[in-house]
């Protein structure tokens, strides 16, 4: 029986194989999962409505499982129809879930491409497509060692 809050069967294994350096990649609704991951990495589909679940939730749980030592997010354009003045509002959903969860790691925000050419890697192991709808939803998790 599993102690922690991520109890998916698929995703629970493909984490069990992941070592240090392995990325796991926490995508939006919007995000080209079926042409944007690593070669060796699987496609976890979550998406089941509009906004169920968000990319929140799923860290929530990955956070529960796994150590991470490295959060990297898709940095915000700032012209364009996509453009934002600030942070996105998830990333603030992010910090609070971070904090929560009891490591210290700062979100580091990537440029959009090499966000993708980070994604693109053999260390991507995981891909979990949501149905969040925020914009710059996307987060990439580094799992770090077990210290305990």
């Amino acid at each position: 029986m599993l102690r922690h809050k991520l109890i998916h069967p698929q995703i629970n294994a493909i984490l069990g194989g992941a070592g240090h350096h392995s990325t796991v990649l926490i995508a939006d609704g919007n995000y080209p999962a079926a042409t944007k991951r690593g070669p060796l990495s699987t496609l976890v589909s979550l998406n089941l409505m509009p906004g169920v679940p968000t990319c929140d939730q799923v860290l929530e749980a990955l956070l529960s499982a796994i150590p991470v030592e490295e959060i990297r997010t898709m940095e915000t354009e700032t012209d364009g129809p996509y453009a934002l003045d600030g942070d996105p509002p998830v990333w603030d959903d992010y910090r609070k879930t971070i904090k929560a969860s009891g490591i210290d790691v700062e979100l580091q925000p990537t440029d959009k491409w090499k966000f993708y050419e980070a994604v693109s890697t053999n260390d991507h192991v995981l891909t979990i497509q949501t149905a969040d709808q925020q914009r710059y939803a996307n987060i990439l998790l580094t799992i770090g060692v077990r210290m305990d």
